[in-house]
C-alpha cells in the first residue's frame, strides 16, 4: 500500500459506495450493505498493488507456483486484509466517527466456503506467507457455491444445510471471462492422420466452460498481492430453445444443469456411483482449467514450450489434483504436439506433491470403468504411463516373484483401479509428508518401495500456521502484549517469539497473561452463551477439541472421558476437580453415519451433564454449532487445554494443535503428527503426553494382537461407561441408538473385523491419567501461566513463513519479486 491513508477521503469513498452499490444514504443502510460498501473501498486499495504485482511478474520474468488445492478455507477477508495492509487502526478510527462499529461489520460477512478441514485452512495459510514473503503464486481451486454445509444441530444430531454464502455477493472477488476455458468429459477418443503423426481427437463429449473468479491475497505490510483463482462453471450453451418448445425442458436446460452441479458442493458424497463420478468431475475440471490458462499465460510470454520447468511449477496439495499429471501430459501431446519423451520430462519437472494421510481409505483409488468412461482420453495417457513404469520395474527388478510385489505396491493401474497416489509419486520430481513422523513413516511403510526407488524425490515439510489471522487478528489482547515486551518483529519473523522466555520469572508480566487469557475466555462465554443457551465458567478449564470428525482423531474417546469423570461426580459428588469446560467443534462428512452419531453423542451427553444440578458447575459439555475460521478465532484464544488425541501414526501433522500453542494453550496429546515437534520445542514437561507410541500402534496392526473385550471384561468403570452406551442412559427413547459405537469397540464381526481399530480402550487409562495431571498441575496457576508462556515463546517453528521457505528453496526453486515502493 503506497498511498497514506486519508480519513477524510476514505469516510467520504464510504458514503459515495453505499450510494453507488444500493441507492441510499449511510444511515438507511443495512449493516450488510454497510460491510459491501467497506470491503469495496477496501478492494479498491487492493486493486492498485495487485496491478502493479502482476506488471512485476511479467517484468522480471518470474517463476510461477501454481498451488492446486480442491479446499482453501481462508476465513472473512475484512478484516485479515486490514491487517495485512497495516490499517485496521485507522480505518476502526474513521468507520466510529461515522458511526459504524468495525467488528460488527466484520460479523456480517460470510466464511467463504471455499474448504472444511485443515487441508484447506493449510492451503489458506501458506497464500498468506507467500503474498508476505513476496513470492509470486496462484491458489486454485474450486468456486463453490454452497461448500460442504452449514451445520444445524437439532435435537443433538447434525443436520446439513447449503451454507448459500454468495447469496448477497462477494466483494472480494473478479470475475474473469477473458480466461475462460474448455473442460471435456465422456465421449470417445479417435485417431486422425496428417500425412506425418498420429493425433488423439476427443468426440462425442460433453463439455463445460470454466470461468476463473480471482480473489485477492494481501501479504503483510509489502505491497505484494498474490492471487487464489477459483473456478466456476458456466454451460457452453445455456438454454436450448429447440429443444423447450419441443417439450423437452429436461433437455433445454442438461448442459447449464451439468455445469451447475460441478460447483455446488464441496466433497459430494460418495457413497454411490454418481457421487464418485461427480468427485472426479470436479477434480478434473479445476486441474484442467487451472493448467490450460497457466500454460497459456506462459506461453504469451515465451516461445518455447520446453522452458516451462523453469517458470512454472504445479504443487498438488494431496492426491485430489494428481490429474495434473495426466492433464499436463495430454496439453503438451495433443495441443503443442510434443514426442512423449520430451512431455514426460517436462511434466516430471513441473508436477510435485504433498501427501497429508497415512490413512489408505483417503489415497484415493478409482474404478477403471469409471475413469475411462468419464476421462478417455486421461485414461489412454495413465495406461501408456503405467505400461512404462512397469516396464522399468521389470527392467530394474527382474526376478518374477520380486517384480510382481513391486507392481502390486507401485503400478497406477491395479486390481481394477487408479491409484492416485502412485501416480503423483511417479509423476512427479518431489514427494513431501508435513511432519517429521508422517514422512518417516511414509519413507519407512505407506510408500516404501517408492523412497527405495527414489529417495533423492522424499522430504519432509513440517505445517505452519500464519500468525497474522490466528494470533493478530484472533487474538488482539495477546498481540498487543507480545508487540509491547519484544516489539513488532514476531509479526513477520515468529521466532522472535523466543524472546518472550526472559518473562518466565517476570511476575507482572505473567499476572498480564493471565488476564488477556481470562478476558478471552469471557468473550468465547459470551459466545456460547449466545449460541448455545449454556452458562459457563470463565474460571473452570476450558479444555477443546475443534477438528474435522474422523473415529482416528478420536472424539470418541474424549466425550467416553466425560463420561467417566461424570460417573465419578455422581459415585463422589463430594470429589474435588477443577471445574472443567469440555469444548467440542467438528463436521462430519454427510455420509459418515459413525461420526454423525458420535456428534449425537457429545450433545446427549452435554443435556443429561449440563441440566444436573447436583454436580454444580464442576462440569459442562458445550458443542460449537457450525464450527469455521470465523468462530475458530474465539475459540484458540480461549483454551486453557489443547486435545490432540488421534491414534498414534494416524495424523499426518495437525495445524490446530500449532494454533492453540500460540494462544498458550497447554497440549494434551499422543506422540502423533507435529505433536512431536510441539513437546520437542517447548519441553514435555509443559504438556500431558498419554498413550501407545506410533511403533507400539503399527506393531498392534501387524500382529493383530489387541483384544478390547479383555479391558471390558477387566476394568469395571471402563465397563459401566461402556454399558451406558446401550442401556438408554443417554438415550432413554432409543436404547439402541449408540449401539454401533458400542460394537464398533468390541465387536469383531460388527466392527468390520477390527474391534476398537483406534485403540481407545487401549489408550484410555493413560488418557485418564494425563487429566488427572491437567487438574493436578491447574491448581498451581503460577506454574500453569508460566508454561502457557513457555509454549509461546517456543512456537516459532511453527509459522507458515518457515514452511514457506523451505518449499520455496528446496521444493518450487522460487525467487521473490522486486515491488516498487
Amino acid at each position: 500500500m503506497k498511498k497514506k491513508f486519508d480519513k477524510e477521503v476514505f469516510k467520504q469513498e464510504v458514503r459515495s459506495a453505499v450510494r453507488s452499490l444500493f441507492r441510499k444514504e449511510l444511515d438507511d443502510a443495512t449493516k450488510e450493505q454497510l460491510f459491501q460498501a467497506v470491503s469495496s473501498v477496501v478492494e479498491d486499495w487492493i486493486v492498485d498493488d495487485w496491478i502493479d504485482c502482476h506488471k512485476a511478474s511479467r517484468k522480471q520474468d518470474a517463476k510461477i507456483l501454481y498451488y492446486l488445492s480442491m479446499e482453501f478455507l481462508e476465513g472473512r477477508a475484512l478484516g485479515n486484509n486490514l491487517i495485512n495492509l497495516c490499517r485496521e487502526t485507522e480505518v476502526k478510527k474513521a468507520l466510529s466517527e461515522l458511526g459504524l462499529d468495525l467488528n460488527t461489520l466484520e460479523d456480517q460477512e460470510p466464511d467463504p466456503a471455499l474448504g472444511n478441514g485443515g487441508l484447506g485452512r493449510l492451503a489458506a495459510c501458506f497464500l498468506d506467507s507467500l503474498s508476505t514473503l513476496s513470492y509470486p503464486a496462484y491458489g486454485c481451486g474450486i468456486r463453490y457455491r454452497y461448500g460442504l454445509f452449514r451445520q444445524k444441530i437439532e435435537n443433538g444430531f447434525q443436520v446439513e444445510v447449503p451454507d448459500n454464502w454468495l447469496k448477497n455477493g462477494y466483494p472480494f472477488e473478479i470475475k474473469r471471462s477473458e480466461y475462460a476455458c474448455e473442460v471435456k468429459f465422456g465421449g470417445y477418443v479417435d485417431t486422425e492422420w496428417d500425412g506425418q503423426r498420429v493425433h488423439f481427437v476427443q468426440k462425442g463429449y460433453q463439455s463445460v466452460r470454466a470461468v476463473p473468479y480471482d480473489i485477492p491475497i494481501v501479504g503483510y505490510n509489502n505491497s505484494m498481492v498474490n492471487t487464489l483463482r477459483v473456478w466456476d462453471a458456466e454451460p457452453i450453451e445455456a438454454f436450448k430453445l429447440d429443444e423447450f418448445d419441443k417439450g423437452n425442458y429436461d433437455r433445454a436446460v442438461a448442459q447449464a444443469n451439468l455445469a451447475k452441479t460441478i460447483v455446488d458442493v464441496l466433497y459430494p458424497n460418495d457413497n454411490h456411483i454418481s457421487g464418485k463420478e461427480l468427485r472426479l468431475r470436479q477434480q478434473y475440471f479445476f486441474v484442467s482449467a487451472s493448467l490450460q490458462r497457466a500454460i497459456r499465460r506462459f506461453m504469451e510470454t515465451h516461445s518455447d514450450i520446453h522452458d516451462l520447468p523453469n517458470k512454472a511449477v504445479f504443487h498438488m496439495n494431496d492426491t485430489h489434483p494428481t490429474l495434473a499429471v495426466p492433464e499436463l501430459m495430454r496439453i503438451l501431446l495433443d495441443g503443442y504436439h510434443l514426442e512423449w519423451d520430451d512431455a514426460w520430462y517436462i511434466t516430471t519437472h513441473s508436477c510435485a506433491f504433498t501427501n497429508h494421510t497415512i490413512m489408505s481409505e483417503a489415497l484415493e483409488k478409482w474404478p477403471v470403468d469409471l475413469f475411462q468412461r468419464l476421462l478417455p482420453r486421461i485414461y489412454q495417457i495413465v495406461e501408456e504411463m503405467n505400461r512404462r513404469f512397469a516396464l522399468d520395474i521389470d527392467a530394474r527388478y527382474g526376478c518374477v516373484g520380486v517384480s510382481t510385489e513391486k507392481h502390486r505396491a507401485m503400478d497406477i493401474l491395479w486390481d481394477g483401479k487408479v491409484r492416485m497416489a502412485n501416480m503423483a509419486i511417479i509423476g512427479s520430481y518431489s514427494v513431501n509428508g508435513v511432519a517429521a513422523i508422517h514422512t518417516e513413516i511414509l519413507e519407512k511403510e505407506v510408500f516404501k518401495d517408492f523412497y527405495e526407488l527414489w529417495p533423492e524425490k522424499f522430504s519432509n515439510k513440517t505445517n505452519g500456521i500464519t500468525q497474522r489471522r490466528f494470533m493478530l487478528h484472533a487474538n488482539p489482547l495477546l498481540s498487543d502484549w507480545i508487540t509491547k515486551h519484544i516489539g513488532k518483529g514476531w509479526i513477520t519473523k515468529l521466532t522472535e517469539l523466543k524472546k518472550l522466555e526472559e518473562l518466565k520469572d517476570d511476575k507482572k508480566a505473567l499476572e498480564e497473561l493471565k488476564k488477556i487469557k481470562y478476558e478471552n475466555k469471557v468473550r468465547l462465554a459470551g459466545y456460547i452463551k449466545e449460541h448455545n443457551g449454556i452458562e459457563v465458567d470463565p474460571n473452570s478449564i476450558f479444555d477443546v477439541q475443534v477438528k474435522r470428525l474422523h473415529e482416528y482423531k478420536r472424539q470418541l474417546m474424549n466425550i467416553l472421558h466425560v463420561m467417566y469423570l461424570y460417573n465419578q461426580l455422581k459415585e463422589n459428588p463430594e470429589l474435588d476437580i477443577v471445574p472443567r469446560t469440555f469444548i467440542f467443534g467438528a463436521k462430519a462428512a454427510p455420509g459418515y453415519y459413525r461420526a454423525k452419531m458420535t456428534i449425537k453423542l457429545i450433545n446427549a451427553v452435554a443435556d443429561v451433564v449440563n441440566n444436573d444440578k447436583t454436580i454444580g458447575d464442576k462440569l459442562k459439555v458445550v458443542f460449537i454449532e457450525d464450527y469455521k475460521v470465523s468462530n475458530a478465532e474465539l475459540i484458540f484464544p480461549a483454551a486453557d487445554v489443547s486435545e490432540q488425541i488421534s491414534t498414534a501414526s494416524k495424523e499426518a501433522s495437525g495445524t490446530s494443535n500449532m494454533k492453540f500453542m500460540l494462544n498458550g494453550a497447554l497440549t494434551l496429546g499422543t506422540m502423533d503428527g507435529a505433536n512431536i515437534e510441539i513437546v520437542a520445542e517447548a519441553g514435555k514437561e509443559n504438556a500431558f503426553i498419554f498413550g501407545l507410541s506410533a511403533d507400539e500402534v503399527i506393531r498392534l496392526e501387524k500382529d493383530r494382537s489387541y483384544e478390547p473385550m479383555e479391558i471390558f471384561n477387566s476394568d469395571p468403570e471402563i465397563r459401566k461407561v461402556l454399558m451406558q452406551l446401550v442401556n438408554g442412559f443417554y438415550s432413554p427413547d432409543d436404547t439402541e441408538r449408540f449401539r454401533d459405537i458400542y460394537n464398533s469397540l468390541l465387536n469383531r464381526q460388527s466392527a468390520g473385523g477390527i474391534a476398537d481399530q483406534y485403540f481407545i480402550l487401549k489408550d484410555f487409562r493413560s488418557y485418564c491419567e494425563a487429566h488427572n495431571a491437567v487438574d493436578k498441575k491447574y491448581r498451581d496457576q503460577d506454574w500453569w501461566v508460566k508454561a502457557s508462556l513457555i509454549n509461546i515463546a517456543n512456537g516459532g517453528k511453527f509459522s507458515s513463513d518457515r514452511t514457506i521457505e523451505e518449499y520455496a528453496e528446496e521444493i518450487w526453486h522460487l525467487e521473490q519479486l522486486t515491488l516498487g515502493k
